[in-house]
C-alpha cells in the first residue's frame, strides 16, 4: 500500500483570499472519493495554527500501489482540481511511502 501525503502552502497573502482558495481547495479534493475508485482512504486537513509558519492544507491518502495511484493522479476529476490548486500555491510538498 502507497500513503501519499501532500502539503501546500497558499501565495495570497490577505486572510480572507486565503481562506476562501483553503476552502474551494478543500472541497475540490473531498469531492474525489466517490468518483475515483483507487482511492482506499482519503483526509483532507486544513491548518488551524501558526498561519504564517505553518503550510496551509494537507491531503493524506492511501492507494493499493504506485499503478493506483498513478491512475488517480491522471483521472479526469483530480485533474480538474489539480489545475485550480497550481494557480493559487506557493509551495508544495509531496511524500510517497510504503505501509
Amino acid at each position: 500500500m502507497i500513503r501519499h501525503v501532500v502539503t501546500w502552502k497558499l501565495a495570497a497573502t490577505d486572510d480572507t483570499e486565503r481562506a476562501e482558495q483553503v476552502a474551494t481547495i478543500a472541497g475540490g479534493l473531498r469531492s474525489l472519493p466517490p468518483h475515483i475508485p483507487e482511492i482506499l482512504s482519503f483526509e483532507v486537513g486544513e491548518n488551524v495554527l501558526h498561519p504564517g509558519a505553518n503550510f496551509d492544507l494537507v491531503l493524506i491518502a492511501e492507494y493499493e500501489d504506485a499503478d493506483a495511484l498513478a491512475r488517480y493522479q491522471e483521472h479526469p476529476e483530480h485533474k480538474k482540481v489539480a489545475s485550480y490548486i497550481r494557480t493559487v500555491v506557493a509551495d508544495r510538498s509531496a511524500v510517497d511511502f510504503e505501509v
